[in-house]
């Protein structure tokens, strides 16, 4: 299916639908506009999916502040677009679940080292790719190493990344480099179901399957000298490690669980909605309340994972290279969640007022001043981190005063292009993992199948994406990254 209905350039890199569209079957009701940033190049994959239509879907949200807005990595999602973000009143708006996501709290971690590429020959990214695969469960239904009791997992949900660094699971700076120092305070586990339960204790501490992986970088390009000295970035040719990952099926059954709820809610508070995908409660209602309780829990889980994922990576290098962790200088750059729902604070229309923010596939990308920033980054504001996959580059940006326009918001990776059912068809998995060491990328897959699901010509292109969001100011660019060695989830 794809888009017919009006995208009304604006300029270079936004493209609007007018509040006065009235949806394909003529009975859509949009409260306000919606934003795509994106470039002309870009148009006929956007249009390509019907994605701009769930973009205009969004601006009927009960309590709807600003523009629906769609980052230039939109492709089609449940509800809201992937690339999606919205920020609804903070008393009188409502909470979707379509506009966070089933992988709540997907995100990245980068890891800085003092490692130059001079110290790694191809046999040594191997022997690490190999160990980090070893060291960290990975692939469809991987469980993790170390099996958590309920008390430890709730210990988790409510502590996040805290729980596992209390227990020597990384050091106690990682904290003040994670979003939210790794913890949404107001968590509550008695909104969890015990199906999620169970499906959290066999898997916290494990990569998962699909787009998620590890990643040996080098650095190729910097772009902003001054912005990445400040993030520990000092030179081309400098190794770096990134995780991505999220709350797994611990976090889709959190979704799940309170969708169903959601549903009914819809119609208990007279809500009318063009998409039942986009099934919301008001934020102070008993509904609204216990699913963001139970997202917090989801999104702790997955700081929770990515801590531990970090702490055996460490270990892997360790081993790999026999030197000590701290000797290689492998501290946490930043990290970031892509798929969330915040109460924030944010200037709209010279005003500061408190909004639910939903990134749906969406980048934080918070500019200078904000007291949520780490301090050291306060002054050059958040690093914000774009992973590409597998064959193309990945990126390190900062955030800009300017990105309020999108309530701190950026993009949060290339965007598919092709579903994986047809990538499938077009890729063999040992074909894709052969081109790309003869690239000199070593992939360690957890199966060819998701060697192919994952091709990178079935995304956009990366440097397209990112040229966009930086052209736009929401986000600027300081260090390119490319892949040296893959474990692919």
């Amino acid at each position: 299916m794809s888009w017919n209905g009006p995208l009304n350039k604006i300029d270079d890199y936004r493209y609007e639908i007018p509040s006065s569209y009235r949806g394909e079957r003529n009975n859509l009701s949009m409260k306000t506009s919606a934003v795509i940033y994106a470039d002309d190049k870009m148009l006929q994959h956007i249009r390509g999916d019907n994605a701009p239509e769930q973009a205009a879907n969004v601006t009927t949200l009960p309590g709807i502040v600003g523009k629906s807005l769609a980052m230039p990595d939109i492709h089609w999602g449940y509800g809201f677009p992937i690339g999606g973000v919205a920020a609804t009143d903070a008393d009188e708006g409502v909470i979707s679940p379509g506009g966070v996501g089933f992988d709540i709290n997907c995100g990245v971690r980068l890891v800085r080292t003092n490692l130059n590429i001079k110290d790694l020959n191809e046999e040594k990214i191997k022997s690490l790719v190999d160990e980090m695969f070893k060291n960290v469960p990975s692939g469809l239904g991987s469980k993790a190493k170390i099996r958590f009791s309920k008390n430890e997992l709730d210990d988790i949900l409510r502590l996040g990344a805290k729980s596992p660094v209390s227990k020597g699971y990384g050091w106690e700076e990682d904290l003040k480099f994670l979003e939210e120092n790794g913890c949404l305070d107001y968590a509550d586990t008695s909104h969890v179901s015990e199906k999620a339960i169970q499906r959290g204790m066999s898997q916290v501490g494990s990569l998962g399957a699909g787009n998620h992986f590890l990643e040996i970088q080098k650095v190729t390009e910097i772009f902003d000298p001054n912005a990445a000295k400040v993030y520990g970035i000092n030179s081309v040719g400098q190794i770096t490690v990134m995780i991505h990952t999220g709350s797994r099926g611990f976090g889709h059954q959190v979704c799940t669980d309170h969708l169903r709820v959601l549903e009914q809610a819809v119609r208990k508070y007279k809500i009318f909605l063009p998409d039942r995908q986009l099934a919301c409660a008001p934020v102070k209602s008993m509904e609204g309340e216990s699913y963001l309780k139970a997202m917090a829990c989801a999104a702790n889980f997955a700081w929770a994972n990515r801590q531990l994922i970090v702490h055996w990576v460490r270990e892997s290098f360790e081993r790999v290279l026999n030197d000590s962790a701290e000797n290689m200088d492998m501290r946490i750059v930043y990290d970031v969640c892509h798929n969330i729902g915040k109460l924030e604070e944010h200037e709209i229309e010279g005003k500061k007022r408190k909004v639910y923010v939903h990134r749906k596939g969406a980048t934080r990308a918070f500019g200078p001043g904000k007291p949520e920033i780490s301090l050291k980054y306060r002054d050059i504001g958040q690093p914000v981190l774009i992973p590409g996959d597998m064959g193309t580059e990945s990126y390190l940006l900062r955030g800009t005063k300017e990105s309020e326009e999108t309530f701190g918001s950026t993009c949060h990776g290339a965007g598919r292009i092709l579903s994986r059912h047809q990538a499938l068809k077009k890729w063999r998995g040992e074909y894709i993992v052969r081109e790309l060491k003869n690239r000199g990328i070593y992939v360690h897959p957890a199966s060819f199948k998701v060697a192919a699901e994952e091709a990178p010509g079935a995304y956009k292109d990366i440097r397209n994406v990112v040229d966009v969001a930086h052209g736009a100011g929401i986000s600027k660019k300081v260090v390119k990254l490319v892949p040296l060695g893959v474990v692919k989830g």
